[in-house]
């Protein structure tokens, strides 16, 4: 018996009272043992980082510490660095400083509007994230959402400045955009990258075109109602119909998004999912890139940076137009729109090429649909507990191009098919339409300052 136990005894005090170059050997030769694991994840990497960081400190408050600043330095990492069109927020803060330096607005108005533009990017990639973790059609209103956040915010920077038209206009725009250019450019790379044609679910488009026909209901009345002078309180009536049809679109608005997330579940399931029963799905493949709560921290983040960037750009708009020579309406209905749409733009077009068709549609159809039905009346609310006459009369070159546009989309959507040829002439529509406004001038917009309006 002793002798069998002597050598336990000297393996115990060797383990006890060892040199450092033996300890030193035994973690080296244990250190595989931790690194045999497979490293298919993402997330296999930042479990066995800090799991050598406490060996190396020897203390689990550090141990701690190092899992923190990891887990930041790599959300830091992927939000800022992942992107090249990044390097363009570097004009945010040049902006700030040459308004601060030199007030002028010309410089002031386009470094602003492409410092909003890899913000708007960035929130529209947060938006995705999150939808990871939501089902789709959460995800799907989420995306919606915050693709226009920067429209929102815009607009209720310039409506608190009394600036009505540029609300009108830049909404307006945002529309326009959304239907003609988005979905023109996703049609148009769809189509050329898969060389045929490709099927959406044609009952989810009929339901959002459906609206988008409500929503110009609500803005044709006002119009018509002032232009034949058949008020019956001339100044009065059209703002109070304007905001009566308001109530009724954030009703219907209500009741469409019920509608989504429990009765009609299945019908915004995209062709593509139900016609492949095998599990091969590019969504096993798909990962996201953060956790659910570092997304909504970058949201925060992200929207109160825009919300500073929004600020500046709204404050130099008519000094801009002055400075480049260039229309209010123009700015308003073009220039802005195509930087709050910029998330939009190239997540509809990225799916569309993926062949995943009807969540293109559903950012660039939905997102209209969101601020026709939600977003413009929410504003003639607002408006309406500030006391600023915001209403819905557009004016009437306004309205009939948004009828127009509705109108074109529609008729483009009915057969539940697309190819290139279709968003090519979208896109050529959307170009007819910039031409106009290049050369509409908008007699209100230049009398539509602060002062204007209590």
């Amino acid at each position: 018996m002793a002798d069998t136990d002597s050598p336990t005894a000297e393996f115990d005090s060797h383990l006890e009272m060892g040199s450092l170059a033996g300890k030193s050997s035994f973690e080296l030769e244990g250190l595989p043992l931790f690194n045999s694991q497979p490293i298919g994840r993402k997330t296999s990497s930042v479990e066995i980082t800090p799991q050598r960081c406490i060996v190396g400190h020897g203390s689990d408050n550090c141990g701690s510490q190092c899992i923190i600043l990891r887990i930041i330095y790599r959300s830091v990492k992927i939000a800022l660095f992942s992107n090249k069109l990044n390097l363009l927020v570097a004009c945010g803060p040049s902006a700030i400083l040459v308004d601060k330096l030199t007030r002028n607005h010309g410089w002031v108005f386009f470094l602003s509007l492409l410092g909003i533009v890899p913000l708007a990017e960035r929130l529209g990639w947060a938006t995705e994230q999150l939808a990871f973790f939501t089902g789709p059609t959460v995800g799907g209103l989420l995306n919606a959402t915050f693709g226009n956040a920067t429209e929102m915010i815009i607009s209720m920077l310039a409506l608190q400045n009394g600036m009505i038209r540029v609300v009108q206009q830049s909404l307006l725009g945002s529309i326009l955009s959304n239907l003609l250019l988005v979905l023109g450019c996703a049609l148009f790379g769809g189509g050329l990258a898969l060389r045929r044609e490709q099927v959406f679910n044609k009952p989810s488009a009929a339901m959002n075109s459906g609206l988008l026909l409500m929503a110009v209901m609500g803005l044709l009345f006002p119009a018509v109602l002032h232009y034949t002078r058949t008020e019956l309180h001339f100044g009065k009536s059209e703002l109070a119909l304007s905001r009566f049809s308001s109530c009724i679109m954030l009703v219907a608005y209500i009741a469409y998004i019920f509608f989504q997330l429990t009765s009609q579940k299945n019908l915004y399931t995209p062709v593509n999912e139900e016609e492949s029963p095998t599990g091969e799905n590019s969504d096993d493949e798909e990962v996201p890139d953060m956790s659910k709560w570092e997304s909504i921290m970058w949201l925060f983040i992200l929207t109160c940076f825009i919300s500073v960037l929004s600020q500046y750009l709204v404050n130099a708009i008519e000094g801009a137009s002055v400075a480049m020579n260039i229309p209010v309406a123009f700015i308003s209905v073009i220039l802005l729109p195509i930087v709050g749409n910029a998330a939009e733009h190239a997540g509809a077009v990225m799916f569309a090429v993926k062949d995943k068709l009807d969540i293109s549609l559903g950012v660039a159809i939905g997102s209209s649909t969101q601020i026709a039905m939600f977003v413009i009346p929410f504003t003639v609310v607002v408006g309406w507990i500030m006391g600023l006459p915001m209403d819905l009369n557009f004016k009437l070159f306004e309205t009939a191009t948004l009828i127009m546009t509705v109108l074109v989309v529609a008729f483009m959507l009915q057969e539940g098919t697309t190819n290139y040829f279709k968003g090519l002439m979208l896109l050529l529509c959307y170009l007819i339409v910039a031409a106009s406004f290049f050369v509409h001038i908008d007699d209100e917009s230049s009398q539509d300052k602060p002062d204007d309006h209590p």
